[in-house]
């Protein structure tokens, strides 16, 4: 069984638990290699020690032919319009060459005022789709999301959105995920998305069972609204978030441009008992690569193995 398990983020609809694996265990090991170099006294990596919980098919669209050809219209307001402009926003505060919300358009005409955090979603008035074009416009041709097409990026902004708002599909990616964990297993680590469903996994677990380390990379868990405010377990009445009691440690770690980790620390949501560590993925902020090769990351995995 095996003493690391990874869960993946948004947008690998077209991976299984295997292709994804083969992309993870190097980098991972890689990680750790890096680690070991500073301190030969850390947990070790076998060759069965690393799974994947792979998600990404209960995604895909039954009878389509790849994903569906979205565009800014399609963008719904509520949620997916919040997020994207949250990554908007954050974009256009760590880079001012580029154009936030609330700078004024090509032709010179004024952007208008925010729309309370949301892409026109007030009470009465319709999402503006000039407004998510531009996000859009902003957002996939910078460095922040590598280039990456509208088509995509309006996916995996739907991908998160059913996630939170669809109960058996939320339950199906969890189930994925805690079928690996077993009592062998000394090391849970999440990347974006994978972060939230890691952490509610071992939320459900019990507490009896051997410690385990909880490692986030790029996480959102500590977004307010859009990810904290709808976890499972809900946060206490206090605003803190619940600590997850199989958990005996937990580093998170986050790249300080990574638009989508845009709460970096997670110790003022979940307490003092989680290490924050920031690193530098160069041009790839989110990567999931990047992030696993790091010797921060590779550090707290090894720690976690040697416990």
């Amino acid at each position: 069984m095996s003493r690391v398990v990874v869960v993946h983020g948004v947008g690998r609809q077209l991976d299984t638990a295997e292709t994804m694996l083969a992309e993870i265990a190097p980098a991972l090991r890689g990680g750790v290699g890096l680690a070991l170099r500073r301190d030969p006294t850390l947990g070790r990596l076998s060759d069965d020690d690393i799974a994947c919980a792979g998600y990404g098919d209960l995604y895909r669209q039954t009878g389509t032919r790849g994903e569906p050809y979205y565009r800014a219209e399609d963008v719904e307001r509520g949620f997916e319009a919040e997020l994207l402009e949250t990554w908007w926003r954050e974009a256009a505060r760590l880079d001012p060459g580029i154009p936030g919300p609330d700078t004024t358009r090509p032709d010179g005409t004024d952007a208008g005022p925010p729309a309370r955090g949301a892409l026109g979603h007030l009470a009465g008035r319709s999402l503006s789709v000039d407004r998510v074009r531009r996000a859009l416009n902003a957002l996939t041709r910078t460095r922040f999301f590598g280039a990456v097409s509208d088509r995509l990026l309006i996916s995996n902004l739907k991908q998160v959105r059913r996630y939170f708002t669809e109960p058996k599909l939320r339950e199906a990616i969890r189930s994925r995920t805690a079928e690996l964990i077993t009592a062998d297993t000394r090391v849970v680590v999440g990347h974006s998305l994978g972060s939230v469903v890691a952490y509610e996994v071992l939320c459900a677990l019990r507490p009896e069972r051997p410690p385990l380390t909880l490692v986030t990379l790029g996480s959102p868990l500590g977004l307010a609204g859009l990810v904290f405010d709808r976890l499972q377990p809900a946060p206490q009445q206090d605003g803190a978030g619940i600590w997850p009691a199989s958990v005996q440690s937990w580093t998170n770690v986050a790249d300080s441009g990574d638009v989508v980790a845009l709460a970096r620390e997670l110790a003022p949501r979940f307490g003092p008992k989680v290490l924050d560590l920031l690193v530098d993925n160069g041009s790839e902020m989110h990567s999931m690569r990047a992030y696993l090769t790091a010797v921060e990351t590779g550090t707290a995995i090894a720690v976690g193995l040697a416990r």
